[in-house]
């Protein structure tokens, strides 16, 4: 089904593929000596990012992006960084969506604040608006942006359009707001993996189910962590452009960093009903491209695949989970235990019926599921039947007004409801947790991106749980024939009878600002009473005292842990309201211990005594005095923080607020073993953090514990491979040795100057 290269290869006429080790074929099929440097060249990936490269070097690229994207969790921040920066105007197409904080809040208006500040923000800097349930953030890009050869960059991690020949990044608010002052996105050269498709997929094989079995085989290797996916070969004209896109936009679950494909006439025929064919172009591979690897897939080998909780990752076939309910259901309880930490439990094996597992809720909904290819299908096989009336539910959104009228308008909305399916409007909340939340201990089978714990919006600490797993439309469709008992779609043959679809853009043109080029100084920003500022942050001092005020071991720490999605968004632009939830559902003490910290810092700065707010750094600063070098340090200059351990924090979403909410609140710094994503530890260092890495295991320091780290701004100026940190207990010390992974010029000075919008206004001030 899939087959993971142990090397790299070069691809040969777009159909063959030729290990590194038996590069002497290349030179006897195309004629030429053709090394891996040169070959490097001939990738799609490489062409697009050449032309958005602002650098002479190719390898450390300083990249201009076509267009942004946003929606209504992010883009007030975004916005408000880059005001404080100096913004005067939007410099390329923004595109602020409201899908995320569709709902108002119960008993207030705090989200529709949040959208009025978008609509002025987009009137006042020359935006474009998508007011709420009129699209999903990623449908209308794909829809009205996404073009061959672009690149596009969202603060949505899921930005993906390479189905649409585009290069699209999901970064953190820190890297829109360069691009909004007319900044680079500076990287090194990213690795490139080709995705050789090959074969058809059968007729009761979706989307969902093939990037589930591409995430399966490749995210707990890192195989494509940080690279781009190209996707290649013969099976991707197998798909239409509308079924390509629910693959793509599943590749940020790999942790690559971007995603392109080939094109065809498929691709053009999209474009072309959108009334973008000058859009289209088409990209292919040359003669000979070389790859840093190949993930080959035999799409006809796919069957129907389910992501059990609590990760994308976490896959089989729904025959294999058919086969061994009662083995991989208890794994997943005896997972559930760890997740739930004693708060709650949560149970699988009770629902195991007659040798068959019942769920309690399916849902096909956002920039995955929602799609009309998927919807359409769900429709043929509900035709007629029922989802009957016991605990079972579903509920279909589909991706936007324009793909809801279509299926309205051919009758599929109708064949839907009329099996008692629930068709809303178009919105994420059921992607993080704002939205259908399952009623307590119940599973929830989703063709939305992610699954992980407490996403499906469930409180542990309230002691209810519930629990989500992925799968495609078509089989969570037939289970909802069954009344709620897990069924593969191959069951069914119905599949396959998708007319093309229709686009009409008219409630586009209705309702949608299209700002761009038109701003108006004189608008004045909504300004609602949960629409904060970011504080004032300080500088980073030359010497730092780090307190661990959290420590986690876990394998792997999402950003939902980092700070949960769901209920906390209504307070997304609220940068402190927001921030009292950080780590809430992983550790709920860290906001009380990092808040002392910070109250303790502030009081030092203000001229006070440290010691005098925490009696501990009395014998802190004694065990500093005994280390070398550090005896004469004037401990009042020695600025204090909060500190996080996590062995690999960071995946999932690109919300800056996973870093901001430890900024604000005193964070300084993490230590780690790794970095989950790129996206998260950009986000640390836009917010002024250092990211550092340990060597070594984390047996020296506990929470409480005191890590002293001198002359940490020189060691910023210079190498990084080397930094001694010194863990202070009873008043002595132990060394332990960090590092940091390299960092551009720009990097080093935003840490050093305390965040982003500081250095910013250090350069204007300059």
């Amino acid at each position: 089904m899939v087959k993971l290269y142990d090397s790299g290869v070069y691809l040969v006429n777009g159909t063959e593929i030729v290990p590194e080790a038996e590069a002497a074929r290349v030179e006897q099929l195309t004629g030429k000596k053709v090394s891996p440097e040169e070959a490097k060249k001939g990738t799609m990936a490489y062409s697009i990012l050449k032309a958005h490269n602002l650098s002479e070097d190719m390898d450390n690229l300083r990249i201009r992006f076509d267009a942004m994207t946003s929606h209504d969790i992010t883009f007030v921040g975004i916005v408000q960084t880059a005001r404080a920066s100096g913004m005067e105007k939007f410099p390329l197409p923004y595109v602020l969506t409201n899908c995320h904080n569709s709902l108002c809040a119960v008993g207030g208006t705090i989200n529709e604040d949040d959208h009025m500040f978008g609509l002025t923000a987009a009137k006042k800097y020359g935006g474009i608006y998508v007011p709420p349930h009129i699209a999903v953030i990623h449908q209308y890009m794909r829809e009205m942006h996404a073009g061959c050869g672009r690149m596009i960059l969202g603060s949505d991690s899921h930005t993906r359009y390479g189905a649409l020949g585009t290069m699209a990044i999901g970064e953190g608010g820190g890297e829109l707001g360069k691009q909004l002052l007319e900044d680079t996105y500076d990287v090194a050269y990213p690795g490139v993996v080709a995705v050789y498709l090959d074969g058809k997929p059968a007729a009761y094989v979706g989307p969902q189910d093939i990037a589930l079995a591409i995430i399966g085989a490749v995210f707990k290797k890192g195989y494509v962590k940080n690279k781009v996916m190209e996707f290649v070969g013969p099976g991707v004209s197998a798909m239409t452009t509308d079924y390509r896109n629910g693959v793509d936009v599943m590749t940020t679950e790999t942790t690559c960093l971007s995603s392109i494909w080939r094109t065809d006439e498929d691709t053009r025929a999209y474009l072309a009903a959108r009334g973008r064919a000058g859009d289209y172009r088409e990209l292919n591979p040359a003669e000979a491209a070389y790859y840093d690897g190949c993930v080959y897939v035999d799409l006809s080998a796919v069957k129907p695949m389910i992501a059990l909780p609590f990760h994308p990752s976490n896959v089989y076939t729904i025959d294999e989970l058919n086969a061994n309910l009662p083995d991989l259901l208890h794994a997943v309880e005896v997972e559930a235990d760890r997740v739930a930490n004693g708060r709650a439990k949560f149970t699988l094996l009770d629902k195991i019926r007659d040798g068959r597992l019942r769920v309690q809720q399916g849902i096909i909904a956002g920039c995955a599921g929602g799609t009309y290819t998927n919807i359409v299908e769900a429709a043929n096989m509900l035709r007629g039947k029922s989802c009957g009336n016991g605990e079972f539910s579903l509920d279909v959104y589909p991706s936007s007004q324009p793909v809801f009228i279509d299926l309205a308008r051919k009758g599929y909305v109708a064949d839907l409801m009329a099996a008692g399916a629930i068709v809303k409007t178009a919105f994420c909340g059921p992607c993080f947790g704002a939205g259908d939340t399952p009623m307590h201990n119940g599973l929830s089978i989703r063709h939305t991106t992610r699954n992980f714990p407490n996403r499906e919006g469930s409180k542990p600490g309230d002691g209810q749980m519930a629990a989500a797993a992925l799968m495609d439309a078509r089989s969570i469709a037939a289970t909802a024939a069954n009344g709620g008992i897990l069924t593969s779609a191959e069951q069914y043959d119905c599949w396959g009878n998708v007319p093309a679809d229709d686009f009409d853009d008219t409630v586009y043109k209705a309702r949608v600002y299209q700002g761009f080029g038109k701003a108006d100084p004189a608008v004045e920003l909504f300004d609602g009473p949960n629409i904060k500022p970011w504080p004032e942050l300080e500088p980073l001092a030359d010497n730092i005292l780090l307190k661990v005020c959290s420590k986690i071991l876990d394998e792997v720490t999402t950003t939902d842990e980092l700070i949960p999605s769901g209920e906390t968004s209504s307070y997304r632009s609220n940068p402190l309201g927001l921030a009292e939830f950080t780590l809430s559902r992983r550790d709920p003490e860290y906001v009380g211990r990092s808040k002392e910290v910070d109250c303790t810092e502030r009081f030092r700065v203000s001229g006070g005594n440290a010691a005098e707010k925490d009696a501990a750094l009395s014998t802190v600063y004694e065990g500093i005095r005994t280390i070398p070098g550090s005896e004469n340090v004037n401990v009042q200059d020695i600025e204090i923080g909060s500190m996080v351990y996590a062995n690999k924090p960071g995946d999932g979403s690109a919300r800056e607020q996973a870093a901001s909410c430890q900024r604000v609140i005193g964070g300084l710094a993490n230590i780690t073993q790794e970095y989950a994503t790129k996206r998260y530890r950009s986000n640390v260092m836009n917010w002024g953090m250092i990211p550092f890495h340990l060597k070594g295991t984390p047996d020296a320091f506990e929470v409480g514990d005191y890590i002293y780290v001198p002359g940490i701004r020189a060691a910023l100026d210079g190498d990084l491979s080397d930094i001694k940190g010194y863990v202070i207990r009873d008043g002595k010390y132990k060394q332990i040795d960090l590092y940091i992974l390299d960092m551009t010029e720009n990097e080093r000075e935003i840490v050093k100057a305390g965040c982003l919008i500081n250095f910013n206004r250090n350069r204007k001030a300059r």
